[in-house]
């Protein structure tokens, strides 16, 4: 029996990351681009605590990083950097909040996941937190509590959304594979067991209790059957690195429900094709894998490939009105 919760059908979304510095345009361009789905932006020019590793260093309970010259570290208490990123996380909601009064319906939040957190977070060594067993331990039970405050702190701000919990993890594979390289660069980080890895993303997830997690990654060879495993309800990839090797486990996470969020869009500048063409990939992996027609719109939403911070304004509005017909095509003719 399958127990993962189940995520509706949602047409179009974003992956997190917008271009620019201002939260209220941000927050804006979601909300306004995706009226069913919208999510909570990112804006990582504003720099580091507002980069995806400190903005969710940021959310840690009881462990606190600093920005080094050679990246983030953990340190022993709250600095300048950790209040950073918290000012611009509130400036964000704040921005949220504004656009979504009286919304209901699906809202997506996005955090790094455990194992991108202990591949980029460094020790006082200088060495990732991914070379101490016992410190990814401490690291994902932090994560795991900041991240249960901070779907609190949404739902208290937009009471009406129904939470998805996106966890960003782009270094997964990385992780499983053995190729994470140490301080020196000389060496690489050994693989970490695969049922560590599922039980550590399990174990985080589950902290959105009842709610559905999507796990994304923009690398190749998402890890599609271990995250299954794992519990998650939907997973979120650039489609253009797929290859037919994938897909036998792309078909069982759909008939087994998973609901696969599709980066068809690119992540930064480039010319659009019309939105249909945009989704002939997945047509076509569609009639290869003998699936229904009519289950398209159930099993995929489209995305980006890619979050948006190193696109232009510009694009990155067109990028989010293109994810919107794209989608809509491929309900409208799935075939």
């Amino acid at each position: 029996m399958n127990d993962t919760p189940h995520l509706p059908p949602a047409l179009a979304t974003g992956v997190g990351s917008l271009p620019g510095t201002d939260a209220r345009e941000a927050a804006k361009a979601a909300t306004g681009s995706f009226e069913d789905f919208p999510h909570l932006p990112e804006l990582p020019a504003r720099g580091p605590g507002a980069d995806m590793i400190g903005r969710t260093a940021g959310l840690l309970v009881e462990l606190y990083a600093r920005v080094e010259p050679s990246g983030w570290r953990i340190g022993d208490r709250p600095g300048r950097d950790t209040r950073r990123a918290r000012s611009w996380l509130g400036e964000d909601l704040d921005a949220l909040e504004e656009f979504t009064q009286g919304y209901e319906g699906l809202l997506k939040v996005q955090a790094v996941g455990p194992w991108t957190l202990a591949a980029a977070l460094e020790l006082k060594n200088g060495e990732a937190a991914l070379s101490d067993p016992g410190a990814c331990r401490d690291l994902a039970a932090s994560l795991a509590e900041g991240l249960r405050q901070h779907l609190e702190e949404v739902r208290r701000r937009v009471p009406g959304a129904r939470l998805v919990l996106q966890l960003d993890e782009p270094s997964l594979t990385a992780v499983l594979c053995g190729q994470v390289r140490t301080a020196s660069g000389y060496r690489t980080h050994r693989a970490v067991d695969r049922q560590t890895v599922e039980a550590t993303l399990r174990d985080v997830a589950g902290v959105h209790d009842g709610g559905p997690v999507v796990v994304h990654s923009c690398a190749p060879d998402v890890p599609f059957a271990l995250l299954r495993r794992a519990g998650v309800a939907g997973i979120s990839f650039d489609f253009s690195l797929l290859t037919e090797c994938d897909d036998e486990v792309i078909g069982e996470a759909v008939e087994g429900g998973t609901r696969l969020f599709a980066g068809v869009v690119p992540g930064t500048d480039a010319p659009l094709s019309d939105p249909a063409g945009s989704v002939m990939g997945v047509r076509t992996l569609w009639r290869r894998l003998g699936l229904r027609p009519g289950l398209l719109p159930e099993a995929v939403t489209v995305t980006p490939a890619c979050g948006l911070a190193g696109a232009s304004p510009g694009y990155a509005r067109s990028a989010y009105a293109h994810c919107v017909r794209a989608a809509r095509s491929l309900a409208d003719n799935p075939e």
